[in-house]
C-alpha cells in the first residue's frame, strides 16, 4: 500500500525549520511501518518561508524586471532543500535520493521515497498527483497550515464557510486553471486538473495535527476536506 503526502512547506520551515514538528512526524510515520512493513510512504515537500523570503527578495530586488520563471526556480531549489532535511530524517526509511522529476523515478525500494520540485510551471502539489499516478496510489493526502477549504479567504471574507466534501468541477471552478509562483491556495489548478482527469481523491487537513493525520491514515474520522471526482 503507498500513500503519497503532499508535505506543506509551510509545516515543514513556516520561516525556521519546526524541529518539533519533524520528530513527531518521523515517530508517527515509523510507527506506521513497524505495524505493517508493507506499507510505503511517498513524501512531496513544498518551500515554505524559505521560499517565499527568497522569491521576495528577488521581487524587491529586480522590481519591474520579475520573470515568473525565475521565481519559480528560487522556489523549487527551497522544496529541494526541505525535501533533503526530510529524507536524511527518515534515515535507513529511505535509501534512494530525493526524486527531482517526477516522470523519471525509479520503482520504489524503500519504505520512503522523498521527492521535490520539478521545474517551472507546476508545483509539487503537482508532482504529488504524478506520482500517486506512478505507484497506484488512490489517495493524496495534503497537509498544509489550513484545517479544511473555505468557500472563500476566511480571512478576508467574513461569509467564508469550510467545506467537508467538494467534487474537483466544484473546486476547480473557485481556484482556476493557472499556476503563478507562490500562489496561495489549498491545493494548485494545474495539480487539480490532471487529479480530476485520473479520478484521484484528495484530503486536505491541518499538518501540524498530527492525530488527525493518524486518523486519515487509519481510514477514521477526520478533520478536513475531501475533493473527489464525480461518478
Amino acid at each position: 500500500m503507498v500513500t503519497v503526502i503532499s508535505l506543506g512547506g509551510s509545516i515543514v520551515a513556516p520561516s525556521n525549520v519546526d524541529v518539533e514538528f519533524l520528530k513527531s512526524f518521523v515517530k508517527l510515520i515509523r510507527s506506521f511501518i513497524e505495524a505493517d512493513p508493507e506499507r510505503r510512504f511517498i513524501f512531496v515537500v513544498g518551500g515554505g518561508g524559505p521560499a517565499r523570503l527568497w522569491q521576495n527578495a528577488y521581487r524587491e530586488i529586480s522590481a519591474g524586471g520579475v520573470k515568473d520563471e525565475e521565481a519559480d526556480w528560487i522556489g523549487i531549489m527551497a522544496t529541494r532543500l526541505n525535501a533533503q532535511l526530510i529524507k536524511a530524517t527518515m534515515g535507513e526509511l529511505c535509501s534512494q535520493d530525493v526524486v527531482t522529476n517526477p516522470a523519471e523515478v525509479s520503482p520504489l525500494t524503500g519504505h520512503v521515497l522523498v521527492a521535490a520540485g520539478w521545474k517551472p510551471g507546476f508545483s509539487t502539489d503537482y508532482d504529488a498527483v504524478l506520482l500517486a499516478e506512478r505507484f497506484g496510489a488512490n489517495l493524496l493526502i495534503n497537509l498544509s497550515n489550513i484545517e479544511k477549504v473555505y468557500t472563500a479567504d476566511p480571512k478576508t471574507d467574513p461569509n467564508a464557510r469550510p467545506i467537508d466534501k467538494i467534487t474537483w468541477t466544484d473546486f476547480r471552478s473557485m481556484v482556476g486553471d493557472e499556476w503563478v509562483p507562490g500562489k496561495n491556495v489549498p491545493f494548485d489548478p494545474v495539480a487539480s486538473r490532471h487529479a480530476q482527469k485520473i479520478a484521484l481523491k484528495v484530503i486536505c487537513a491541518a499538518g501540524k495535527n498530527l492525530e488527525n493525520l493518524k486518523k486519515i491514515l487509519n481510514g477514521e474520522d477526520f478533520i478536513g476536506t475531501t475533493i473527489y471526482a464525480e461518478g
